[in-house]
Order: C-alpha cells, then sequence, then structure tokens
C-alpha cells in the first residue's frame, strides 16, 4: 500500500478518469498486465501521483513515448536500465 494519498480510478473526477484512460492507450501492449497478476497488490505508480493531475499526465506521457515500439529498445532492455538505475539509487524494490 502507497503511504501517500492516492487516488484510485473508481473515486477519480470524470478529468482525472479521462486522463489516466488516455495513459493506458499511449503504453506499449506487453504493458497492459494488471500490476495485481504480477505483484498480488493493486499499487500503481501512476496512481501515486494522481494528486497533481497535469504533472502525472505530462510525467507518463513523456515516459510512455520512450517506450514507443518504434525505437530500437525492447521491453527487456527497458527493465535492466531501470533496474540499473534503481540499484544505483539504493532503491530497495
Amino acid at each position: 500500500m502507497a503511504w501517500i494519498k492516492t487516488i484510485g480510478f473508481a473515486e477519480a473526477d470524470e478529468k482525472l478518469q479521462g486522463m489516466l484512460g488516455e495513459l493506458r492507450t499511449l503504453y506499449p501492449s506487453e504493458y497492459e498486465t494488471p500490476t495485481t497478476a504480477v505483484t498480488g497488490t493493486e499499487e500503481s505508480i501512476i496512481e501515486s501521483h494522481t494528486l497533481i493531475p497535469d504533472a502525472m499526465y505530462h510525467s507518463f506521457a513523456a515516459y510512455a513515448a520512450m517506450l514507443s515500439p518504434d525505437l530500437p529498445l525492447e521491453r527487456r532492455q527497458h527493465e535492466m536500465i531501470a533496474t540499473m538505475v534503481s540499484a544505483t539509487n539504493d532503491c530497495f524494490y
């Protein structure tokens, strides 16, 4: 569970629901698997940014553009880069 206040999709107003829905469409299809299927929880890094919807949208839309299948990196390479960044930053997850 996130330690900060989040606004879940069901509790979000129409604008926030629209932003969250649009962000989903921007990511490559291999990212469609819900977090519950992977981690067993409903935690979402995107949802942890819902208190500032405009910043959330632009940040994650930019990230989605960097994950574009038209670019030369594959998902396994994205994951490798993310792992190294987390290790470098001493992230425990």
